[in-house]
Order: C-alpha cells, then sequence, then structure tokens
C-alpha cells in the first residue's frame, strides 16, 4: 500500500468530520484513470478476501495512523496541483463519516473517486451524489460472494450497490481479481455469465499477485 509520512498519530483526532485512515498516497497516476490523485485509504472493511493486498487495513479497530486536519491540511497545499481525491481501502463505505470527509475535500475544489466493493448500499446511496468516479469490484458470482468474502449478504449487497451505481450517471470502472486459488472453473464460468449479464463489455480481469497477501506478506 503506497503510504505518505506528513505525521502520524498514535490514535485518532476527534473532529466532525473524522474518518479512520489507515494510508495515505500524497499522488497516484494510476487509481483513478486518467487523473492525478491523491489516495486516502481507509481503515477496515467487513469482508475477508483471501487475496487482499492490504490485508492491515481490514482490521475497523486498528487506530488511525492520519488525523482528518492532517489530510484537509496537506490537500489546501496540494489545490491546483491534483485533479481528485480517491477514497479507497479497506472498504471506504465502512466509515459513517464518509459523506462529511467527502463533502469537505469536495469544498476544496477537488473531484472525487471512490474504490468499493459495495459492503453498504444505503451508504454507498448517500456517497453517490458527491462523486464523480467509481472503481467497483465485482468480486464473484453473486451466489459464490460468501465463500470469497465470508460475509453471508456480501453478494446480495454488492449487486444492489451496483444498480445504484449504474441508475447514479456516476462513472465507473468494474474489475474483477482472478485469485486462482479460489476461482475453479465452475466459479469463473459463473462469474463470465454474471459480467455478460450486466452487460459489462469493458470489464477488467486484473491477474493476481500474491506479493503482499497474507500468504506472501512483502
Amino acid at each position: 500500500m503506497p503510504d505518505f509520512d506528513i505525521g502520524t498519530v498514535a490514535t485518532p483526532v476527534s473532529d466532525t468530520g473524522l474518518i479512520s485512515i489507515g494510508g495515505f498516497a500524497p499522488v497516484s497516476f494510476a487509481d483513478w484513470p486518467g487523473e492525478i490523485a491523491a489516495v486516502i485509504f481507509c481503515q477496515g472493511c467487513p469482508w475477508d478476501c483471501g487475496y487482499c493486498h492490504n490485508p492491515d487495513l481490514i482490521p475497523a479497530n486498528a487506530p488511525s495512523r492520519y488525523g482528518w486536519d492532517q489530510i484537509l491540511g496537506f490537500l489546501r497545499e496540494r489545490r491546483g496541483l491534483l485533479d481528485g481525491v480517491v477514497f479507497s481501502g479497506g472498504e471506504p463505505l465502512l466509515q459513517k463519516n464518509l459523506p462529511a470527509a467527502m463533502a469537505a475535500v469536495r469544498e476544496l475544489g477537488f473531484r472525487l473517486g471512490l474504490h468499493t466493493g459495495g459492503a453498504y448500499p444505503a451508504r454507498f446511496r448517500q456517497v453517490l451524489p458527491l462523486l464523480d468516479w467509481v472503481g467497483f469490484d465485482i468480486k464473484a458470482a453473486p451466489e459464490d460472494y460468501a465463500d470469497l468474502t465470508h460475509s453471508r449478504r456480501s453478494g446480495t449487497d454488492a449487486m444492489e450497490s451496483f444498480r445504484l451505481l449504474r441508475q447514479s450517471g456516476v462513472a465507473f470502472e468494474t474489475r474483477t481479481t482472478l485469485d486462482p486459488y479460489f476461482f475453479t472453473p465452475p466459479r469463473l464460468l459463473r462469474l463470465e455469465q454474471t459480467i455478460r449479464a450486466l452487460g459489462l463489455s469493458a470489464h477488467r480481469m486484473q491477474d493476481y499477485r500474491e506479493t503482499g497477501t497474507r500468504l506472501r506478506q512483502a
């Protein structure tokens, strides 16, 4: 996970717009196609995918590494130099104060992007009006989600979130990480059928990389 030391804190800072932040990248050319963006890595995820490259971001109770005022201060100094800010994770929608955090960043003049698996449809509905772009992970066919995420409702929630995204008119990209430890031929076939049924002709299949996962930390 890219990171940049702008002064870490041992415990979260009490702040109206606070979100728990596990990492921060001051500039990225890869997290939002065609945009130069800073990336805020939100702490915590309700899902437990074996291929996750940021497993340190899964625990929701880990202390925030940055105060929200630190992030806003850094972004104020980068106005005119960055196109936007991406909220990534972890799962950013786990953060109850995400709408307030996004609104604060938009007030600084930045465009907003979000990386999500759609774990919380109601919260996703709240933030969609603030967004310019979404990178949406379609992790598997709906019936196979629970085996991958270890969360019973994950397939239902993900598909409802994607329905909301499509209705919103917000620009988006969809992608799947092809974990060879998970995708047996039947599961891969069901995924392909799901992608076709959703009409996602530009869907991106990401290669699995073991480095950085819990199988091989690096």
